[in-house]
């Protein structure tokens, strides 16, 4: 079942990867929530706190904390390639330059803030997790997947807002707004942790020493 444990640990990995870096890029445009305004990117860079409490909660801390580092490396490779495709010369034929570096200039900006607060929020959750995992003997999932995660959400969200958005717009709104709506899919998200934990164990995908917990630890 060793393949079958790579392999998931490599699917779940890419989700990470590919959801930090799209909410990077989705996160230039400003959306309204039940009337709060929030980036677009918020749903997408939730989903990698689920994955990070999924490999925390299966596969151990060092597990984690190596994700959060590809994660950061895809951030920088992904500034590269942005600022790259920024400068180059376009083809005389194509109109849409201006808008194409008015979307892609401000991702610059908010890919550099993501350096900054995902770091910060990252290694926050995974150290909380297992902080919380210690204390409470490796029960009640959800109270290490909701707690660990409010407090990082609200690290990342002031980190990031301030960083991406000062001098551009309010940034008092913005930080409220995707803070309470992080909250609210962190509460909901509760569920597809545990049902994602369950099926990788179910299936044998987890690493064999993560062994079906009893009714009683959740």
């Amino acid at each position: 079942m060793q393949n079958e444990t790579q392999k998931a640990f490599l699917i779940l990995n890419s989700i990470f990867v590919g959801s930090l870096v799209i909410a990077s890029v989705l996160a230039s445009k400003i959306i309204t929530v039940f009337g709060l305004v929030v980036p677009a990117g918020v749903l997408a860079y939730c989903v990698t706190f689920v994955v990070t409490d999924v490999i925390s909660e299966l596969w151990g801390r060092e597990k984690a904390n190596s994700v959060v580092l590809g994660g950061f490396v895809a951030l920088v490779f992904s500034l590269l390639l942005v600022r790259l495709a920024v400068v180059w010369t376009p083809a005389p034929f194509w109109p849409h330059d201006p808008a194409f570096r008015t979307v892609l200039d401000s991702t610059s900006r908010i890919i550099v803030a993501s350096f900054c607060a995902y770091l910060l929020s990252q290694y926050h959750d995974v150290w909380a997790f297992h902080l919380l995992r210690r204390l409470t003997g490796g029960k009640h999932l959800w109270l290490r997947n909701n707690l660990s995660t409010a407090v990082s959400q609200l690290i990342d969200t002031v980190v990031f807002i301030t960083i991406a958005f000062y001098r551009v717009m309010p940034i008092a709104p913005l930080i409220l707004g995707q803070w309470v709506i992080k909250l609210v899919i962190a509460i909901l998200d509760t569920p597809v942790v545990y049902a994602v934990v369950w099926l990788l164990k179910a299936c044998r995908w987890a690493p064999e020493s993560s062994a079906l917990p009893s009714p009683s630890t959740r």
